[in-house]
């Protein structure tokens, strides 16, 4: 291997479980001592923590927070210490419900800077790279931990916040940026913007975008276009505000991504009826984070459907993957004439075509049966005609990948949304 592995990150299994043991069980005695959240949820169980296994414990979901946080705000009761010791209040996007307020210690924050450091580390991160952040540094937690971590690692940072488009592409461009953090749709947004102005990136100096906010980058359309358009290696990511940052592409093996096992501990139910599910079945990613000691989550329901597989990895390292990244969320799936679809199985599909600049789906309902429309934009310069024969092409790949016929229209260019966080391209009604 070309590049440093710290000794955490090359346990091999009983060594790693051994590890997650005894950190669980600071973490269970910890939370006993002082956190009203966890004292109460844990109590039936009369938890021992040095000897409870983590699947006898209760699950947490976001429900049950965001009602804590209701009955107790604006952060509710999920803090293990005295409320002046916290310097950091982070929230959710709030995409599957009302915002979640986070709060961390600066030993909480810390830990987060060190899972970015191993994201950027299995990144194959030089310290020479000068990194960019095209992110509104708003409430999210975002790339806010990513930017600090890479400045504790010593590189060369620049916060491109509150700019325009074609400003954040001058600053990339002028400052030889080699390293760009941002969701997948802005990566394309941004290649879109640059093709406008006659900017070819493929002659940029980045050479490798860490992309996260949204399932994209291990999806191969949109990580081929992503690619193609820039001329650098596409390096998936995977966090949550209230967990963290859990997951990221190593750079020897292109797809699917690690869990960062020294730091969570991860286990896949069965959605509905919670079963265990063994390695290799699709099921539900429920994530215990290890060191956020300040407010921590504890068998955490993430909603995230995930397949885990085991074993060394060329990297070296041991952790989990997530086969195929990140494949949906299970409250943003939707029925469309008996088939359960993710959004982004679609996405997969309509960025096969090179033709569509940007596209969204609209749901309705026809006589009690759920109807998709995909909208797309074509590209500047698509004649009529072709947009028509575009829309049938996209419908016909669509029915015969998931089974069912979309309708598909074109609208004019410019008349869809773009987005710089994450994207929301579901939306329902009548067109």
């Amino acid at each position: 291997m070309g590049f440093y592995l710290p000794d955490e990150e090359r346990l091999e299994p009983d060594a790693l479980a051994a590890l997650q043991r005894a950190r669980l069980g600071m973490l269970l005695a910890e939370v006993a001592r002082s956190n009203d959240f966890y004292r109460r949820k844990l109590a039936p169980w009369a938890a021992d923590p040095a000897q409870t296994p983590l699947s006898e414990l209760p699950l947490t979901t976001r429900e049950e927070v965001q009602r804590d946080q209701t009955a107790h705000p604006p952060y509710g009761t999920n803090l293990t210490y005295a409320r002046g010791l916290y310097t950091r209040v982070h929230q959710s996007s709030g995409t599957t419900g009302d915002p979640m307020r986070w709060l961390d210690t600066p030993d909480s924050w810390a830990w987060c800077k060190r899972c970015w450091s191993i994201v950027f580390r299995g990144a194959g991160l030089e310290a020479s790279d000068r990194v960019a952040f095209p992110f509104s540094f708003g409430p999210f937690l975002g790339f806010w931990v990513a930017l600090e971590s890479a400045q504790d690692l010593g590189n060369f940072v620049v916060a491109a916040g509150g700019m325009t488009t074609p400003a954040r592409l001058r600053l990339i461009l002028e400052n030889r940026i080699t390293v760009v953090c941002c969701t997948p749709t802005y990566a394309l947004h941004m290649a879109e913007v640059a093709a406008g102005d006659g900017l070819d990136l493929g002659r940029s100096a980045v050479r490798m975008l860490v992309v996260a906010g949204e399932p994209g980058g291990n999806i191969s359309s949109v990580r081929r276009r992503i690619e193609s358009t820039w001329g650098a290696r596409v390096i998936d990511h995977a966090g949550m505000t209230e967990i963290g940052p859990w997951g990221f592409e190593c750079a020897e093996v292109e797809g699917g991504m690690h869990v960062i096992e020294s730091e969570f501990i991860a286990e896949v139910l069965d959605p509905t009826s919670g079963r265990p599910l063994p390695d290799g079945e699709r099921g539900e990613l429920v994530l215990t984070n290890l060191g956020r000691l300040g407010s921590p989550l504890i068998r955490y329901r993430t909603g995230d459907q995930v397949v885990l597989s085991r074993g060394r990895c060329s990297c070296g390292r041991w952790y989990a993957r997530v086969e195929a990244g990140v494949e949906g969320r299970t409250d943003d799936m939707l029925l469309i004439r008996g088939n359960n679809v993710f959004p982004s199985a679609i996405e997969g599909i309509v960025r096969r075509f090179t033709e569509v600049a940007e596209f969204r789906l609209r749901v309705s309902e026809r006589s009690s049966m759920a109807e998709l429309t995909i909208e797309i934009e074509p590209v500047a310069g698509v004649a009529a005609e072709a947009s028509a024969g575009l829309a049938r092409r996209i419908a016909e790949a669509v029915r015969d990948r998931l089974h069912f016929r979309p309708r598909v229209e074109t609208v004019l260019p410019g008349t869809l949304p773009r987005f710089e966080m994450k994207a929301r391209r579901v939306v329902s009604g009548g067109g």
